[in-house]
């Protein structure tokens, strides 16, 4: 499949200005890597970005604004040279938009879907999912193979759920009685994701018990990510490898949630809060801290580098 980069880059919505062969391309790369059909970018400037893309064979780079002058013309005769204010973000926007323009939408033959389910148009569902009762999928979204919505979950549009996932089971809470044994608590409720959100692989969501557990657009959930019952998740967040989120957390927009991490039920975290790696969280997090540590501290008064405070958006 050729990709007219011209036209991606037109339809969604970046600047651009070409010098040299506008090819259409069949693949992306690396510069070093690159052949003459792919796709690939130069985030440096100055004089190592020209070295750079002197030695690549790719047949469109996309640079920055401020090589224009400095490259005069693309090394090769055959290459372009695409220059734009974030030659990374453009790349990156770009090539999702191949893969999703390469992404074959069907439901596969081998899934179950319940008589109750909703799937909205343009949706591929893989092979041995299964889609329960009272459940539902957006338009554009993708689930991929082997994933179960057990029951009430409601997935939104241009979501991409990756394989192995489960979403949807009963919670964990109980009322132990006065002979000590356990009275499950029940879970009347659902699963909301809303639009934009991706879920990857071996991550688990439990349902409400009496309100939904809630993910919110544009927030992605990183591999063997565990979410409780009653959770809400605000907008644009990453959850990261590994990290546990108890029953009835709350957490704002925008927060950055290391690898690893615990944050016990009840917790609040607020917006453009970053948790780091390994960190326990007993007590609530204020909007734009940085908490660190067994048992969580804040530490934003010992950050300095720029990187760090970008994570969760904030400004230093």
């Amino acid at each position: 499949m050729k990709y007219d980069i011209e036209r991606i880059l037109s339809r969604i919505g970046i600047s651009y200005t070409l010098e040299g062969t506008a090819s259409k391309v069949t693949g992306v790369s690396s510069l070093e890597e690159a052949t003459e059909d792919d796709l690939s970018f130069c985030s440096s400037k100055g004089r190592d970005a020209v070295l750079s893309i002197s030695k690549s064979n790719a047949a469109l780079i996309l640079c920055s604004s401020d090589l224009q002058g400095v490259v005069d013309i693309p090394a090769k005769p055959s290459q372009g040279l695409i220059f734009v204010a974030n030659p990374r973000l453009a790349f990156i926007k770009a090539v999702n938009h191949m893969q999703n323009e390469a992404i074959e939408r069907k439901i596969s033959p081998h899934a179950l879907i319940s008589k109750t389910a909703k799937i909205g148009s343009n949706c591929s569902i893989g092979d041995f999912t299964v889609i329960g009762d009272n459940c539902s999928v957006g338009d554009n979204s993708i689930i991929y193979d082997r994933v179960s919505l057990v029951r009430n979950c409601k997935i939104g549009r241009n979501c991409t759920i990756q394989s192995d996932v489960t979403m949807g089971f009963d919670g964990f809470a109980y009322e132990r009685l006065p002979n000590g044994e356990l009275e499950k608590f029940p879970h009347l409720k659902g699963v909301v994701i809303g639009d934009n959100v991706e879920v990857s692989s071996n991550c688990q969501v439990a349902r409400g018990s009496l309100s939904d557990t809630v993910i919110g657009d544009g927030t992605k959930l990183d591999a063997a990510v565990y979410v409780a019952h009653n959770v809400i998740i605000g907008r644009n967040c990453l959850l990261t490898g590994g990290a546990r989120i108890g029953g009835t957390v709350r957490i704002g927009d925008q927060c950055w949630i290391g690898l690893n991490c615990t944050i016990k039920q009840k917790v609040r975290i607020g917006n453009n809060a970053i948790v780091g790696a390994g960190t326990v969280v007993l007590h609530d997090v204020a909007d734009e801290d940085i908490v660190a540590g067994v048992p969580a501290k804040s530490i934003k008064h010992k950050v300095t580098t720029d990187k760090v405070f970008m994570m969760a958006g904030q400004k230093k």
